[in-house]
């Protein structure tokens, strides 16, 4: 009884051993290189097909190599760029590629830590000759999409002449950045640079601020000189105007001018009620304070 246990015991284990290594099932979003004594022969469920499921191979002479199907990103290790004025930037860049050609790709790279160990330095190889044809401002803002652009294509040249059996989709620079010993110095250069504008403006605006109140100052002695002219004119046509009705008047009623004129130097003369004045009785002075109007 044990041994008949025994055996069949022994028979389902080797049975499992075998559909292990003979069954597989294969993910949608996976490809499959199957390799025969260290050489690949095949690929199941490969690009621009879809073949996932439950497959076969040959136990113990097949294995198997499991790729990703979908999209795979690479960070590029941070790379030192000297721009074309002699700028030196600190270069962060990713590339999304995707298995094309498993068999290739098998060959070549054999898996993605390899595949990332021989995109690195193709990567900032490419990022070296073309950001070093560019100057800095271009590599930061100005034709930041354009060089990309370019970038990506050569990183695509390379892969292809390579033979790694991929296609590059996509190449980004993340950041480029001054390297931490120059941002220092870039920084007081700024500041000097934002300094001199500012005291180029201030003098201006001062130059302003002068030639403001110069003209305003003018204006005001213009106009001071013109109203004082305006009231001396006016002045000596009111006075020519007074003299002009007195004479007239002086004319018509010559005691009566005589009187006034009289009165008006009485008004002069005793105005401040503290004057002292020594005169006969019969001064022509005071004839008017004796005999009213009429005095001849």
């Amino acid at each position: 009884m044990n041994r008949t246990l025994m055996i069949w015991l022994g028979t389902a284990v080797a049975v499992f051993i075998l559909a292990a290594n003979t069954f597989f099932i294969v993910h949608q979003t996976q490809q499959v290189v199957v390799v025969n004594l260290g050489e690949p022969v095949r690929v199941i469920n490969p690009p621009g097909a879809y073949d996932p499921g439950l497959k076969l191979k040959l136990p113990f002479v097949e294995s198997l190599v499991v790729l990703d199907k979908r999209n795979q990103a690479i960070e590029a290790e941070r790379e030192e760029v000297i721009s074309a004025d002699q700028q030196r930037l600190v270069v962060d860049a990713f590339v999304r590629y995707r298995i094309s050609n498993p068999l290739e790709y098998y060959r070549t790279l054999r898996d993605e830590s390899i595949a990332a160990d021989r995109l690195n330095p193709l990567i900032n190889s490419s990022l070296r000759q073309v950001l070093g044809s560019a100057t800095a401002n271009e590599i930061i803002s100005q034709k930041r999409d354009i060089l990309m652009a370019q970038t990506l294509a050569d990183v695509r040249a390379r892969a292809a002449r390579s033979h790694l059996g991929i296609d590059v989709i996509d190449l980004r620079i993340k950041r480029a950045d001054l390297p931490a010993a120059n941002q220092q110095a870039v920084y007081q250069r700024m500041k000097s640079n934002l300094e001199q504008q500012a005291a180029q403006i201030r003098a201006v605006g001062e130059q302003n601020r002068r030639e403001i109140v110069a003209d305003a100052d003018k204006q005001v002695t213009i106009t001071l000189a013109d109203a004082t002219k305006e009231s001396f004119t006016d002045r000596g046509k009111g006075d020519a105007e007074s003299a002009r009705i007195f004479a007239a008047s002086f004319g018509k009623d010559p005691k009566f001018a005589a009187f006034f004129r009289s009165m008006q130097a009485y008004e002069g003369v005793f105005a401040d009620g503290d004057t002292t004045m020594i005169l006969s009785p019969d001064s022509d002075f005071m004839k008017y304070f004796e005999k009213g109007p009429g005095a001849k």
